[in-house]
């Protein structure tokens, strides 16, 4: 994407910056720098000058696509809840065909994140009991068991069957080896998948959510994840096995005519990429904050029932969606004074939101204990994600685990080596080398 430009900017006062905080976090980092951070690295003081600089700021995609976007908190909140604000990537895909040629807005994947009322209404509630607070804690035992079994693969001491007293040291990627697996193995519980299909299914993830200017890893990785699910689901139907899972509902919905084939594909496909891409990006984010910001860690290592309310933290410090799904305006929308045409696309940033000192104090700064709470790490309104109370649950148990089972915990690489996600969607590292000592 190039640079954006501001909006005219109106003359509208900026709310008071809440009360101070009990607790002094780690001060920013000010050390020298081998390379200057990238865009993908750290987004936050573009997203800072835009925030700063107007309600709304103009860009132009690499596909030639105008974008609206806005960055600031209450600006944010408002408009995840605005329906003139559509999502029907059907709807959008023509809007942008209109415009410019040759941008591809994933039309081919079919869900309820993709679709407005009433067929959002439809599929969401197909699915929706399935991640409400009484079956999520029921999913406790099964986190913790995956989340002991990939540490007891990371932990050298384990792996020689010595005591768990015996000094030990591994060098790992925690991206590759922990922070994947884990919500991705609970996705697979969760659906009835194959789990030794799990590194298929991120290379799906990635052609998906990282898709440039040559669409054909898309397609191919669409036309691949389709497949697959209907092989599953026909096989099922063949043996007429119908196990307690996700995708027994899925097909039970079908049958009840609620769902078409390519619907459930695109169920699939939502919950198996948004059911872990998300805690990927929380958990490799938030060990690095902790190696950043050794204060902290030290704060949460004394109490680690502290984890909940550090995890929100985490969501908000470093938000693993930076920018949320693109929406289109149905008719004309006034943000602080600017008004978006009808017919605009419109991206609204929580990563930018989540940082805006008008509703955070010191919002650069990692504050375990924060009070001034209320992120918006997992969007609001009809399309708040579903999964966000597994996705806390996986990141509670995984960091709490693996802090208990290595007391020191240090970055294997230097930090300007490090590589991020090709998206600005999303905001996640690539791999993240860790030694781990015990």
């Amino acid at each position: 994407m190039t640079t954006a430009t501001a909006a005219p900017r109106p003359n509208t006062p900026r709310p008071d910056s809440p009360p101070p905080h009990k607790h002094q976090p780690d001060k920013p980092e000010t050390g020298p720098r081998r390379k200057p951070p990238t865009l993908l690295s750290d987004p936050y003081p573009t997203l800072a000058r835009m925030r700063q600089s107007a309600p709304v700021s103009v860009l132009q995609s690499d596909g030639g696509l105008r974008l609206w976007i806005i960055p600031r908190y209450t600006d944010v909140r408002a408009a995840l809840s605005d329906h003139r604000l559509a999502q029907d990537v059907r709807r959008a895909q023509t809007l942008a065909d209109s415009q410019v040629e040759g941008v591809n807005l994933g039309a081919e994947i079919t869900h309820m994140l993709s679709s407005d009322p009433p067929d959002h209404t439809r599929l969401r509630r197909v699915v929706q009991a399935a991640f409400s607070r009484k079956r999520v804690q029921a999913m406790r035992p099964m986190v913790e068991r995956i989340t002991l079994e990939l540490l007891d693969e990371l932990d050298p001491a384990a792996a020689r069957h010595t005591t768990r007293t015996t000094t030990a040291t591994a060098t790992v990627d925690l991206i590759r080896d922990f922070a994947f697996p884990l919500p991705i193995l609970v996705v697979c519980e969760l659906l009835g998948l194959p789990p030794q299909d799990r590194n298929l299914y991120r290379k799906w993830s990635t052609a998906i959510v990282t898709q440039e200017g040559d669409h054909t890893a898309f397609q191919q990785a669409v036309h691949e994840m389709g497949s697959y699910v209907l092989a599953i689901a026909d096989g099922r139907i063949r043996r007429n096995d119908r196990p307690a899972d996700l995708l027994t509902d899925l097909l039970a919905a079908r049958e009840r005519g609620e769902l078409t084939d390519d619907e459930i594909v695109g169920m699939v496909a939502l919950l198996l990429i948004g059911g872990h891409e998300t805690t990927v990006n929380l958990l490799g984010t938030s060990c690095l904050a902790l190696l950043r910001n050794p204060g902290q860690a030290a704060w949460l290592r004394a109490d680690p029932t502290r984890m909940p309310i550090a995890v929100e933290e985490f969501l908000r410090y470093d938000s693993p969606i930076c920018m949320a799904t693109t929406r289109f305006t149905t008719q004309p929308v006034n943000i602080g004074g600017v008004e978006i045409p009808q017919d605009e696309f419109v991206l609204l940033s929580l990563g930018a939101a989540n940082r805006d000192p008008a509703r955070f104090q010191d919002p650069d700064r990692l504050i375990l204990d924060r009070q001034d709470t209320g992120h918006l790490a997992f969007g609001g309104g009809i399309h708040r994600c579903l999964g966000a109370l597994l996705g806390k649950l996986e990141t509670e148990i995984a960091l709490t685990a693996l802090l208990a089972r290595f007391p020191e915990i240090t970055l294997a690489c230097q930090e300007h080596d490090l590589r991020w996600r090709n998206t600005m969607m999303l905001r996640g590292l690539e791999t993240l080398p860790l030694t781990l000592n015990r």
